[in-house]
């Protein structure tokens, strides 16, 4: 099967070939009138639910989860790792089993890539706590990162924690060695705990700038610390809500591009309309103007971000080339989980998880037209757009 578009990198057509759910070669095209654009699907390392579908309930519909990766899909993503965030043991271990039901059992669990879990062993302090339910922050221990692993059938590949937490750096030390990447999040660590977590292993900030106080001391912080720090990648909310344009263009200038990930943090009421809906324990409220907040603070709860209209923020506010901000949510998040098959950009080898669509270099508004989706056996589905 041949995949004809224009190249983000060159602007001319291309011909992709795929194989066995493979890309076995790319090169120049003849299809001069070609409209569309071809890249690598879009991998989003923090979706905590989407389109009315919370992975953190344990009763979550397998069937209802298949279609939530469906809407996901039509905005670009073809790989996601479902998010479990701080709750009690019982709500964790339900949700992660429920998830690892569903990646066996759909056709859709092939874009199901592994799980990340965020917490439950966090700062539990206002402000880093983020909407965290802060009476189930707690002490880690490798026993129940065992319970967590066990529950999710090994497939949790991606933990945030903060390194203050007790007993947080021995856990580190610990699924680093089983090949589990280590993000630091929702923490209020000194300099000198942020270098003991990266000693540990950790080598991932999660969105970095929020899960915060509001007000910090000039210096020094832990937001500098991990924006300087280059053994961590860092991930971005850019929905224009969580970070500012100025905030977005200094973390993209401190990290590189090659260590920023865009990643939507999105929550069960993306892709849908205003109103009341749940986050594991916690009630949430989608506003108009697209702001997820908890009913019982305001205080932000996730996102309802689309990854499609997370890159074309990210074009509008740092000045990246269509090919330099297509990196953050394909390449970037590959290589950081060690995804086998998607750390090139339309090399040779790598899986075919390819997106096809319309860019409008004035307004940088992207419009998915056609995903393919490399699946489990090897094979390659394209499917058109759907909303």
């Amino acid at each position: 099967m041949i995949y004809t578009g224009l190249s983000p990198a060159s602007g001319r057509p291309i011909d992709v070939h795929v194989e066995n759910g493979r890309i076995m070669a790319v090169s120049p095209s003849s299809a001069l009138g070609t409209k569309l654009w071809i890249a690598p699907g879009f991998i989003d390392l923090q979706v905590n639910g989407f389109a009315g579908v919370d992975y953190n309930s344990p009763d979550a519909p397998i069937d209802e989860i298949a279609r939530s990766i469906d809407t996901q899909r039509s905005c670009g993503v073809t790989r996601l790792f479902p998010t479990v965030i701080t709750g009690s043991k019982d709500n964790i271990c339900g949700s992660l089993r429920n998830l690892a039901k569903a990646k066996s059992q759909l056709r859709e669990g092939v874009s199901m890539e592994a799980f990340h879990v965020e917490g439950p062993w966090i700062s539990a302090d206002d402000g880093p706590r983020g909407a965290h339910p802060k009476e189930h922050v707690r002490p880690a221990t490798i026993e129940e990162w065992r319970h967590f692993q066990d529950a999710a059938e090994g497939q949790i590949r991606l933990l945030t924690v903060a390194p203050e937490q007790q007993g947080v750096l021995p856990l580190i030390e610990q699924v680093c060695a089983e090949g589990v990447v280590v993000s630091i999040g929702h923490t209020n660590a000194t300099t000198s705990q942020i270098e003991d977590a990266i000693h540990a292993g950790a080598t991932m900030s999660t969105h970095l700038g929020n899960g915060s106080h509001k007000e910090l001391p000039r210096f020094p912080n832990y937001i500098w610390d991990q924006l300087a720090a280059d053994e961590l990648y860092a991930s971005l909310i850019v929905d224009g809500i969580h970070l500012p344009q100025a905030f977005v263009k200094v973390a993209l200038r401190a990290k590189g591009l090659d260590r920023t990930i865009l990643v939507t943090d999105a929550v069960a009421p993306a892709g849908c309309a205003p109103g009341i809906y749940r986050l594991g324990h916690l009630e949430v409220e989608l506003l108009p103007e697209n702001r997820v907040q908890l009913t019982t603070t305001g205080r932000l709860a996730g996102s309802a971000l689309r990854m499609d209209r997370g890159v074309e923020n990210l074009l509008r506010f740092t000045g990246l080339s269509l090919p330099e901000a297509l990196m953050t949510a394909t390449v970037n998040p590959g290589q950081a989980l060690r995804i086998e098959g998607r750390q090139g950009f339309l090399e040779a080898g790598e899986q075919a998880d390819l997106i096809l669509f319309r860019f409008d270099p004035g307004t940088k508004a992207i419009q998915i037209e056609q995903i393919v989706v490399a699946e489990a056996s090897n094979a390659a589905t394209a499917l058109n757009q759907r909303m």
